[in-house]
């Protein structure tokens, strides 16, 4: 059975709650929570709350995200993590996500390893400090300062592989980014959604394009997920659609749930 997730960009304008509400309904283990979306983080309430709420319903607090630009490397984005980190012990959050900075040029990748090596650097002793992991997740963009798990796990590797810091493999810039390998023993979470537009290029996607995954999905999220768990991947999926369609859903659960089960069905095809 599918370990799955709700991430909370995927049904942005409920609160936190009823996202907590949809995710025990749809079977989840757990959920993200976002700081980036209309409402406050919480809904404005203390973190106590929503570690309450969350534990009430078996569910886990997976990640809270995020901190854009962490690897500024500068006063300002540490203090971001820091924060984060505060919230994320105040919830109970297992983690936070890092999200690099997407600039208007590409980035050489020699200089994105450098970028994420001294940003990492300097942020593990709060990591550690704090018992939070820190999720990096690359992103595909051609002009991401950091696109590829590769650049990341040789990072990693060079810091000694500290283990307060894991990835986030996202479906859609795993597809963007080119990068064929996965690497499921580094990952803590999986982020999936689908893009069904036959006329956009690679190149031109942006995150309006994705939805839920289903039959018409041109990202290879099964094979993507099927690769993972020929891994021993075995922890969530979580359901990130940035879509503007899936926003104004009038079920929104209902379709998650359809397109789980297509998920399960079309992985279990596969590992026959």
């Amino acid at each position: 059975m599918l370990q799955t997730s709700l991430n909370h960009k995927t049904m942005p304008s409920v609160s936190s709650f009823a996202l907590l509400n949809a995710a025990r309904e749809l079977g989840c283990v757990g959920v993200e929570l976002r700081n980036d979306l209309a409402q406050a983080l919480f809904d404005g309430k203390d973190p106590s709350v929503i570690r309450d709420a969350a534990e009430s319903r078996a569910l886990r607090i997976l990640a809270l995200a995020e901190v854009y630009g962490f690897n500024d490397n500068d006063d300002t984005s540490r203090a971001k993590v820091r924060d984060l980190i505060g919230l994320a012990k105040g919830c109970g959050a297992e983690a936070i996500a890092l999200i690099p900075r997407i600039g208007t040029a590409p980035v050489a990748r020699g200089v994105q390893r450098d970028l994420l090596r001294d940003a990492l650097g300097r942020l593990q002793p709060m990591f550690e400090e704090a018992g939070i992991m820190g999720l990096v997740e690359p992103l595909g963009f051609s002009n991401s300062s950091l696109r590829l798990k590769r650049d990341a796990l040789a990072v990693l590797s060079d810091l000694g592989n500290p283990r307060c810091f894991a990835l986030i493999h996202d479906t859609f810039h795993h597809a963007l980014s080119g990068e064929t390998d996965v690497f499921a023993k580094a990952t803590k979470i999986v982020h999936i959604s689908g893009v069904t537009d036959p006329t956009v290029r690679f190149d031109d996607m942006t995150d309006a394009e994705r939805g839920l995954v289903d039959d018409q999905d041109r990202l290879g999220n099964i094979d993507q997920i099927v690769a993972l768990r020929a891994q021993g991947y075995a922890v969530p999926l979580s359901f990130e659609a940035f879509s503007p369609h899936v926003h104004g859903l009038e079920n929104p659960v209902a379709n998650i749930a359809l397109s789980t089960e297509f998920i399960t069905a079309q992985i279990a095809e596969m590992e026959i």
